[in-house]
């Protein structure tokens, strides 16, 4: 029997990365196997991204090709772009199949594989996925957004927040660990706004006693919980929104790290904290519909920097939002020099299709957009280089991603710093590592036996 062979295109964050695994681990369920070349798949999926105009295009221009090497192949597209309109126009004839993300559960049924159409809804997170990596996972604890920014489409596409039960997610993380994972990342598009409901049965389950009141628990309970469980691997979360980043969070993070002096088990939580400010300026955080101010974020950064110490921060920020001026610009400049990002992933404005700024009149040049950003990263350049200094012959632990294209080994500290290595090493192993460099980006070291 000819096997059915398929192939997965993503496109864009974290979240799609773990929907990808996701799909992986049902078409494989059904029968499908993994073709890494995608010409000869007779199954593509893409996974899409419409944040930026850039992974838009990007998607288009990947399909025209797909379809033109091969027309016979079955094209399914989900992600961001699924519900859109204008794209569904744009791609008529390309594109077989049109499937958001929480109607995973119908492909079978689209593909004609089965005679039922189910549809689980959010309930898709608890399809076993496919993991790419070996030794650290996306592990999702929720999906959709609430927050409606000015300029995201995330809620246009993903819809409204649904969460996973807690159980479901720590049984995931249980077998990752069991299996050897050394790294683990929850993810959502606003991990703080995390709330289910656990029963008295979870309870027991999660070594919660009965008579506690914990009907409804929140992301600083599950980041604990996560916490908690045996084994020697680290934690990671993102997406962050600064609005709800509350106090119990810090101090859930604060606990869980190893250098707490009321250290929960193993302290498993890394010290880095991404936490996107998209503008430095009030009048704009307003039109972005951000629900924070300046003031705000910068007292919260205080307030996280005395809880965990050493820990790195690290943010998002969009340049040429629709009525920036050149002195709104200014203010997220002194943010920067204030703050002190170790990293900011600073994007170029660009109108999204559905969302509030679109409507807005996008009145900052491309060639002033490319200059602001230009001037933001030659910052926290020099930021981030002051900052890996202080990493000078320190041992720090390094978690090992893999080999560059020069054959080095390289791997990432607990606070998210890149670091080459001298030397030989295991992939997926955490090693001590003498820093013997500093660059803007990244360290150099040495292995220390």
């Amino acid at each position: 029997m000819k096997k059915k062979l398929y192939h997965i295109i993503t496109i864009g964050c974290q979240m799609n990365k773990s929907d990808s695994e996701r799909i992986a681990g049902y078409l494989e369920k059904h029968g499908y196997v993994l073709s890494e070349n995608k010409d000869k798949a007779v199954l593509v999926v893409v996974t899409t991204c419409g944040v930026k105009q850039s992974a838009e295009n990007r998607a288009y221009s990947l399909i025209y090709r797909l379809k033109k090497n091969n027309p016979k192949i079955k094209i399914v597209l989900t992600g961001c772009l699924s519900q859109r309109k204008d794209v569904q126009r744009r791609l008529n004839g390309y594109v077989d199949i049109w499937m958001p993300i929480t109607e995973l559960d119908s492909l079978a049924y689209k593909l004609g594989l089965e005679k039922i159409e189910n549809n689980s809804l959010s309930g898709y997170l608890a399809i076993n996925p496919k993991y790419n990596s070996k030794f650290s996972a996306f592990v999702p604890i929720g999906n959709g957004c609430d927050n409606f920014c000015a300029y995201c489409v995330v809620p246009h596409a993903r819809g409204r927040e649904t969460y996973r039960d807690a159980l479901e997610i720590l049984e995931e993380v249980k077998k990752l660990v069991k299996k050897g994972y050394k790294e683990i990342t929850l993810i959502a598009q606003n991990v703080n706004s995390y709330r289910a409901k656990i029963t008295n049965y979870e309870l027991r389950i999660t070594n919660k006693k009965e008579n506690e009141d914990f009907k409804l628990i929140k992301f600083p309970d599950l980041l604990r919980m996560v916490n908690d469980i045996p084994g020697d691997f680290w934690i990671r979360f993102s997406t962050s929104h600064p609005k709800d980043m509350s106090d119990e969070l810090i101090k859930a993070v604060a606990e869980c790290v190893p250098a707490s002096p009321k250290l929960r088990g193993a302290g498993k939580v890394c010290e880095h904290i991404h936490l996107p400010v998209q503008s430095g300026d009030n009048e704009i955080l307003r039109e972005m519909n951000r629900k924070y101010t300046r003031e705000h974020y910068i007292n919260l950064i205080k307030k996280i920097r005395k809880a965990v110490s050493n820990v790195c921060i690290t943010t998002d920020i969009i340049v040429g939002f629709p009525g920036e001026t050149e002195e709104q610009f200014n203010q997220t400049i002194r943010l920067l020099k204030e703050i002190k990002f170790y990293l900011a992933y600073i994007s170029q404005y660009s109108p999204r299709a559905g969302t509030i700024s679109a409507k807005m009149d996008n009145d900052v040049t491309q060639k002033e957009k490319k200059r602001r950003e230009e001037a933001l990263v030659k910052i926290v350049k020099k930021t981030a280089l002051e900052e890996n200094k202080k990493y000078l012959n320190k041992i720090v632990d390094v978690l090992i991603e893999g080999k560059n294209k020069k054959g080095d080994w390289f791997g990432k500290t607990r606070t998210y710093k890149n670091v080459r290595i001298n030397g030989e090493a295991l992939l997926g192993e955490f090693i001590k590592v003498k820093i013997k460099k500093a660059k803007d980006f990244g360290l150099e070291g040495e292995i220390i036996n």
